[in-house]
């Protein structure tokens, strides 16, 4: 048995974590591998994070051209933060007090990959949600997961980090979460 000590540390918390959508764009989406259920999962992740107070961020590369946020996910984000490059600034991202960081997004081998390896660099504990990530090409996105695996990412599902956020079934909130799985 693991002590209750090591399982805290192990275990994703509401109150440390931070949902980040990565590039979750109108002008991407269409032309992601599955976006359609990208899309969803991602939104499941928002709409809990929303009812047990994690906060939302979001990022969009050069919106100008790609787009806004998708409009399912435009609503939750409470920071959008524009860019450039590829991989985003972790320093403007994570708010203080906030260590683990949840990802999703598009395309999960630029823009994911490389805003989920500088958030390792700069000392985030990134749990990249799998089902919530896509690439125009399967094999791209497969090939992310397994460099950010071997990176210090942690993989998990959009159910996973749910009932990690719930801890128990005797959560105010986990009617209205459980509700969320379609």
């Amino acid at each position: 048995m693991i002590p209750a000590a090591t399982v805290s540390g192990v275990l994703m918390t509401a109150d440390a974590a931070v949902l980040l959508l990565v590039d979750l764009q109108e002008r991407l989406a269409p032309v992601i591998h599955q976006g359609d259920r990208v899309i969803d999962r991602t939104v499941r992740l928002a709409e809990a994070a929303t009812l047990l107070g994690v906060p939302v961020l979001a990022t969009e590369q050069i919106p100008e051209k790609l787009g806004p946020t998708v409009e399912p996910l435009a609503g939750y984000p409470h920071l959008v933060t524009h860019k450039s490059s590829f991989g985003a600034d972790p320093g403007g991202l994570v708010p203080p007090g906030r260590s683990e960081i949840v990802v999703t997004g598009m395309e999960a081998h630029v823009c994911v990959l490389q805003t989920t390896l500088r958030l390792i660099e700069d000392g985030h504990r990134v749990l990249l949600a799998a089902d919530a990530v896509g690439s125009r090409d399967p094999e791209d996105r497969a090939a992310a997961l397994d460099r950010a695996r071997a990176a210090g990412a942690e993989i998990v599902t959009s159910e996973m980090v749910l009932f990690e956020w719930l801890r128990d079934a005797t959560h105010p909130r986990f009617r209205e979460v459980h509700k969320l799985l379609k």
